[in-house]
């Protein structure tokens, strides 16, 4: 991957983990499922209306905004509004790292090797070192947003699957293949919060909205969908379609270095040491897992001196910027592509 996408990569990862702050301040006045709905309704309406619909097969985008928009952000929500801390959620989510090389080594044929299975391993026990810390805490009371959180991750694995599908198919419209994957969030969670949260709870979220809680809420709903959705999970998907899987995911591991690190100046949270030390052991194991070793010792000196911070994971996805920046596709990359295709 080049130095630009690598830095790229990294931007991302720093707005995704200043986002959970801001999921935060939003579920403060909104409950969990109509914020989603909300989040991408405010991105499908204007697309439906304005943006011409991506030349990808239309089961790719769907299985990209499935996973990617109502299965990750239906249990994320779920989980921190029942008591996940944002910090711990933005390290949990990464969960979706193992997830992804595993579901890309089983579906799209990416070969998963002895160092990236130890990898795996590593991750998978630093998550249940989390959850079993998490189950002695309160009569086991806060297992239950450990495990959604889980959930969450697997949907972002899911919807990573789709992405990298979409933009094998057509890799020269990331931004569309954006855009048109929040259309597939809005009615079904609207059709859940309209069932579980019920018409007067939702009705009762618009009321306060000019008091400190509701102008927070507002800005933390404005950053989520501008900065995090349309410019951070943008430039994730132009960055999917030019490399596999398993080389942008690990980029990710930045996102709860960030989210902790802002839960705990902004909302003064604290991430207890076991959990901390649970966490090091995941991000460790991600790292490993998810990335290949170098070939040529100048280009292994390259990649360190251009990321002195671990290496991150994850997908899912403003983009004309992305393509600019990340230029035209590989060989192989256009080749890869051609294949899918046939």
């Amino acid at each position: 991957m080049p130095t630009r996408d690598r830095l790229l990569a990294v931007l991302v990862a720093v707005l995704w983990g200043l986002n959970f702050p801001a999921i935060h301040l939003s579920l403060e006045q909104f409950p969990p499922f109509f914020l989603v709905a909300l989040r991408f309704a405010l991105i499908a309406v204007p697309t439906v209306l304005l943006v011409p619909r991506p030349s990808a097969p239309w089961r790719w985008i769907a299985l990209y905004g499935l996973g990617f928009g109502v299965l990750q952000f239906v249990f994320l929500y779920l989980a921190m509004s029942t008591g996940m801390p944002t910090g711990l959620a933005s390290l949990v989510l990464q969960s979706s790292a193992p997830f992804t090389v595993l579901l890309a080594g089983v579906f799209l044929r990416e070969r998963i090797t002895a160092r990236q299975g130890v990898g795996i391993l590593l991750a998978v026990a630093g998550l249940t070192g989390i959850a079993v810390h998490r189950a002695g805490l309160d009569g086991g009371a806060t297992l239950v947003p450990v495990l959604l959180t889980l959930c969450g991750g697997l949907g972002w694995a899911v919807g990573n699957l789709g992405n990298r599908r979409a933009m094998q198919a057509q890799p020269g419209e990331p931004f569309r293949l954006l855009l048109w994957m929040s259309v597939v969030p809005p009615l079904p969670l609207l059709a859940l919060s309209l069932l579980v949260e019920g018409p007067a709870e939702i009705a009762g979220s618009f009321q306060g909205l000019d008091s400190r809680q509701g102008l927070l809420a507002l800005a933390g709903l404005l950053f989520t969908v501008v900065v995090a959705t349309l410019v951070g999970t943008g430039l994730w998907t132009a960055l999917m379609g030019r490399h596999p899987s398993s080389t942008v995911a690990p980029f990710s591991m930045l996102v709860p270095v960030v989210g902790i690190g802002a839960s705990w100046l902004l909302l003064r949270e604290r991430t207890s040491a076991t959990e901390l030390a649970c966490g090091a052991l995941v991000l460790t194991g991600v790292l490993l897992g998810s990335t290949r070793r170098r070939q040529s010792a100048t280009t292994s000196a390259v990649a360190i001196a251009a990321t002195p911070s671990p290496r991150p994971v994850s997908p899912s996805p403003s983009v004309v910027v992305a393509e600019t920046l990340t230029g035209a596709p590989t060989a192989d990359e256009s080749a890869a592509s051609a294949s899918a295709r046939r």
